[in-house]
Parts: C-alpha cells; sequence; structure tokens
C-alpha cells in the first residue's frame, strides 16, 4: 500500500523542512513537496515526523527484563519500548553466571522476530569482563577474565546476533579479545572500567569504538589523569553513550560532552530496569534489589541500578538542556545508534530507509508510531 505523511515539519539529518514522506511496503520511497495522487494519505497535523528512536543499550522496562529470558519478557520490553517512541533495541544483558547470558542471548535470537512492539536489532551484552572497582550494579562475584573462550562460552551459538559488548579494557586479555571482536563485527564499549587513559587508548586503538554510558563507572577526567573519560572526549572517532535523565550525569556536565563530540558520535541511551514505566517500589537486577525513590533507581549500597528513563524523555532533556537544535537533539537517538551499528538504512527520514517514524509535539510526546509503515500507535 502506498502511503504519505502530509503537513508535518520532517526531522532530517541537518534541518527541519516541511515536506510530504512517502513510503511503501516498509521502506521510504520519497521525501518530496509533491501532492499525493493515489496514496492513502496521514495529516501529521503540524507535529514533528521523525525517525524512529534506537535503543542501544536497556536491560528492560514495565516489569520485564532481558535476563528473565523468555518471550513474555522480550515481547513485553518490545511493546512498552514502541510507547515511547524506540521503535528498535538492543535487549541488554549484565554481568551473570556464562549460562544466563547465553539463555538470554539464545531468547534474543529466538525471539527476534516474534515480539510485537520495537524490533530488536541484537545483543547489547554489558559485562561480565569489567573491573571490580567501578562495577557499579555488576555483581562481582559472576565477572570473569576477559578471553575469547569465555565470550564464546556464552555467545557461540549466536555470534553473529551479539552485536555489541561493553568491557574493561585495562584487564589483562582485553586488547586481545577487543581485536578479536572488532573483527567479528561486534561493537566494542569501554565501561564499568579503572583504565588509565593511556589503556583506554591501547583499546581504542585495537578497535574499541564507544564509551558506555559515560562519566558513570569509568575513571574521571583529571587535569593529569584524563582518564576514560577523557579518551572518550578525545578522540573523534569514539562514540559516547549517555544517560541523560539528569540523575546520572548533570546537565552542564552533560553539555560539555556534547560539545566535545558534536552532532555524530553522541548516543543517548537509557540503561533502563524494569522499573521504568512503573511506581516507586522494590525490584531486581541482576538478582539483587534496586529501591526506586523519586525514579532513582539504586542499590542497597546506594550505588545507581540503571534508570527508570524513556528515551523520549532523555531526547527532551538534551533538546532544553544543551542548547542543541530539535534535529541534533533527535539525532542523538536516532542517526547516531544507527551509525553506531552500521545501520545506514535507520535512524533517518530518508529514500531507501525503513519507514519507522514518530510524530512528536514540542515536549518530544509520542503521537503516532508507524514500525515498517504500519501504524502501531496513534492514529
Amino acid at each position: 500500500m502506498k502511503n504519505v505523511i502530509i503537513n508535518g515539519k520532517v526531522i532530517l539529518e541537518d534541518s527541519i523542512k516541511e515536506l510530504n514522506v512517502f513510503f511503501e511496503n516498509g521502506k521510504i520511497t520519497e521525501v518530496s513537496n509533491r501532492v499525493p495522487t493515489d496514496e492513502t494519505v496521514i495529516d501529521a497535523k503540524g507535529l514533528y515526523v521523525a525517525p524512529g528512536m534506537i535503543d542501544v543499550h536497556t536491560h528492560g522496562r514495565n516489569g520485564s527484563d532481558t535476563m528473565y529470558a523468555t518471550f513474555k519478557d522480550l515481547n513485553n520490553i518490545s511493546v512498552s519500548e514502541l510507547k515511547t517512541g524506540v521503535t528498535s533495541f538492543l535487549p541488554t544483558t549484565m554481568t551473570m553466571p556464562a549460562e544466563d547470558i547465553k539463555k538470554a542471548i539464545a531468547a534474543g535470537y529466538d525471539n527476534k522476530d516474534k515480539v510485537e512492539g520495537a524490533k530488536i536489532l541484537g545483543m547489547h551484552l554489558e559485562g561480565p569482563f569489567f573491573s571490580v572497582k567501578y562495577k557499579g550494579a555488576q555483581p562481582e562475584e559472576c565477572m570473569i577474565a576477559p578471553t575469547v573462550e569465555n565470550y564464546l562460552s556464552f555467545a557461540g551459538e549466536h555470534p553473529d546476533f551479539v552485536k555489541k559488548i561493553s568491557l574493561a579494557p585495562e584487564i589483562e586479555g582485553a586488547v586481545d579479545l577487543i581485536k578479536y571482536l572488532r573483527d567479528q563485527n561486534v561493537v566494542v564499549s569501554m565501561g564499568h572500567t579503572d583504565a588509565t587513559y593511556e589503556e583506554a587508548v591501547k583499546a581504542i586503538e585495537a578497535g574499541a569504538t564507544s564509551g558506555t554510558h559515560t562519566y558513570n563507572a569509568m575513571t574521571p577526567l583529571k587535569h593529569r589523569e584524563p582518564g576514560v573519560v577523557g579518551a572518550v572526549m578525545l578522540h573523534d572517532e569514539v562514540y559516547a553513550e549517555l544517560i541523560l535523565d539528569g540523575i546520572h550525569v548533570s546537565f552542564p556536565a552533560a553539555k560539555i560532552l556534547s560539545k566535545m563530540k558534536g552532532a555524530d558520535k553522541l548516543i543517548l541511551i537509557t540503561d533502563s530496569l524494569e522499573a521504568a514505566m512503573l511506581p516507586d517500589g522494590t525490584y531486581e537486577l541482576g538478582n539483587q534489589k534496586v529501591y526506586v525513590k523519586d525514579g532513582q533507581a539504586r542499590l542497597k549500597s546506594g550505588n545507581l541500578a540503571g534508570s527508570t528513563a524513556n528515551l523520549n524523555q532523555c531526547v527532551r532533556n538534551a533538546y532544553k538542556h544543551l542548547d542543541l537544535p530539535l534535529y541534533e537533539a533527535i539525532g542523538y537517538a536516532t542517526k547516531n545508534p544507527a551509525d553506531h551499528l552500521g545501520l545506514k538504512d535507520y535512524g533517518r527520514i530518508k529514500v531507501g530507509c525503513v519507514a519507522d517514524m514518530i510524530l512528536i509535539d514540542d515536549e518530544i510526546d509520542i503521537k503516532r508510531v508507524i514500525l515498517n509503515g504500519e501504524t502501531k500507535i496513534g492514529g
């Protein structure tokens, strides 16, 4: 069926224009001022038309977690993500026994074509190759050595489905593993790490291209010890994940990171857990109790344990607090994560791209969600 969105302010990669967006068979076929003829018309009524958002780092939401490794939970996460404007995502594991991670990867693979909401693009493994010093909410008793053998112990059955892994590059064996993962086209991100600046640079030279929830759980930027934060900021080829919920990172610090990384290398993430979209209370993350109060999720120790944020809220914060044009704030959650994963036909309103689109207002509230060319929410 031929479709067209009219009367919308279309968010492009570097501008916002009043254009019509034509799409058919799940793909965008034309972006122009052409008057529709025989297409089914969707009237945006002045709303913004943006690409569907991509969350590359989310553990779960609405009572479900990736590590529960069931269709019911993955489908719940998928459907719940869609309500926030996320049309594709990477279910994210955490530091747990290798067998549990293996089950989570298998569940993601087995259910990727069955979920009813946002698309599962692959898996993001957060751990288990981390520094105890910067463990955050990652259980240290499950941390193991970063070797190819250990990696394959949980990823071996579905290696092509692992799209990204976060690890601490200073641990012995990590650089060799990074080189291996680079050759397997797995994105390597530095996180939960006690690396020096020099160790982080070695990891980048070996193939690491990202910083996991930048600022959080990594060596900070100091004037004589730039740390992992400094390495992420200084190396133009490195993407920086950022949890912009107003809790994990202050807005001035986020603005500094935004200025350093520019329009193309900052990625907004939620790092959400099962408590997202639910009221304050007691939840779980990796068999640990998580206590949510005023939207902040913490372990009993006081460590932050992921977020309760929605990705559209993070985009709203970027737009309102980082002094950015709207198209750039949107790009942090669309174009950049797509490029980060090597998906050139995602994250853009452009001819040939997948017809995943959202209609939003000035507050980045979701009014309509189009997935593979079909309206799933709104209408």
